[in-house]
């Protein structure tokens, strides 16, 4: 018994290092800088109307007695049949009247009145008339906005099938982050308006600084009431460690050619004249930050609120910064009644090696969660 007690250790210590090993291999291939080989990704769509109707028919079934969801189900299966069958016949008497119309502009037929030519095409708009469409993305912005790679990718093949009177809906949460990373997430949203397609974002938790940047593109900013949003304004901030070096006689040294290159150092002993021209460059982010935003809102009291304060929804609404207070799930689920909706997503093959890192990254995250939120339980019940 005691050997199989000394063995059942021995292989548990032999596994927890195998499992070790096999997640800090994940992290190096996960996290090179350069592979070798980009994996190409794929657009992937999902009709949402479906995915809403499947919620539906799944909660009505278990309601409803089996007799009266079977006639519910076939009545519904006689209606979208009767739908489709219009739909064609609108397409056929659409092409029928365009090509007409072609006919007589190559006959040259004077003969026809204005009037009746104003009526065939005020008929085939009617008879055109389809559902409008509603392209969906989300993007979770992290101080990279890594998901930019996605964004960027999903607009462009939305453009391409996109036309007037269809919109797109960007669900979006980000707290901020990285200028340059953020300006260009923000410009790849300009590009759907500069298509004239309507743009909505919606934020249900968080949009702020980088994350507002990206929002203030929007026609239309939609927010859940508890969502925060604002912080129009712009951070930096690092440690410095010169005079930890000095005491442990470690002397740092650094070149540089052009009098600005370097304005401060964690390492080096910063100036005061270094300090001003760092302090100044971010006023100048600032503005342009500022500029930015009225572009886009131009009725905004930009010197009221860009001063890094945050707001939630309600007075973010007051303030202007947003034109709804809805959250997401609201505006799809009623859109829904009348246009067809479609969440579009660019996703990208991951080998082994990427799912092992991320993985391993979930494992540690979660772990972290958990440990912080039991500490804050523990710090509540101690007070």
């Amino acid at each position: 018994m005691e050997f199989l007690i000394e063995y059942g250790l021995f292989l548990a210590k032999i596994v927890t290092v195998i499992v070790a090993l096999m997640i800090l291999i994940g992290f190096i291939f996960a996290n090179r800088e350069q592979l070798k080989e980009r994996v190409q990704g794929h657009i992937s769509v999902t009709r949402l109307n479906d995915r809403y109707e499947q919620f539906k028919d799944t909660l009505l079934e278990a309601v409803m007695e089996k007799h009266e969801f079977a006639h519910r189900k076939k009545q519904l299966a006689k209606e979208k049949k009767a739908e489709e069958k219009a739909l064609v016949k609108r397409h056929k008497a659409e092409a029928k009247k365009k090509a007409a119309k072609e006919s007589d502009s190559q006959k040259q037929e004077i003969g026809t009145s204005e009037a009746q030519a104003e009526k065939s095409e005020k008929s085939i708009a009617v008879s055109s008339e389809d559902r409008r469409r509603i392209f969906v993305m989300h993007f979770n912005g992290d101080i990279k906005a890594s998901a930019l790679s996605h964004l960027r990718e999903e607009i462009t093949a939305i453009l391409q099938v996109a036309k007037t009177g269809d919109e797109v809906l960007l669900c979006l949460e980000s707290p901020g982050g990285m200028v340059a990373n953020y300006g260009l997430a923000a410009s790849q949203l300009a590009r759907i308006r500069s298509a004239g397609i309507h743009l909505t974002i919606a934020v249900d938790k968080v949009a702020a600084s980088g994350g507002y940047m990206m929002a203030c593109v929007a026609d239309r900013i939609l927010a859940a009431p508890f969502a925060m949003l604002g912080s129009i304004g712009v951070l930096a901030q690092l440690p410095n460690f010169n005079r930890l070096l000095k005491r442990h006689d470690v002397d740092y040294e650094l070149f540089t050619a052009g009098e600005y290159k370097r304005t401060v150092t964690m390492f080096g002993e910063n100036t005061e004249e270094g300090r001003e021209k760092f302090q100044s460059d971010l006023e100048e982010i600032h503005v342009l930050f500022q500029h930015f935003v009225s572009e886009y809102r131009p009725s905004l009291d930009i010197a009221k609120v860009a001063t890094g304060e945050v707001w939630f929804g309600q007075k973010a609404l007051s303030l202007g910064l947003v034109d709804e207070l809805k959250t997401s799930d609201e505006y799809l689920t009623h859109s829904a009644e009348g246009a067809d909706l479609y969440q579009v997503e660019y996703k990208e093959k991951k080998n082994i090696a990427k799912k092992m890192g991320l993985a391993a990254e979930a494992g540690v995250e979660s772990a972290m969660t958990r440990l912080f939120s039991r500490l804050a339980a523990w710090r509540h019940h101690a007070q």
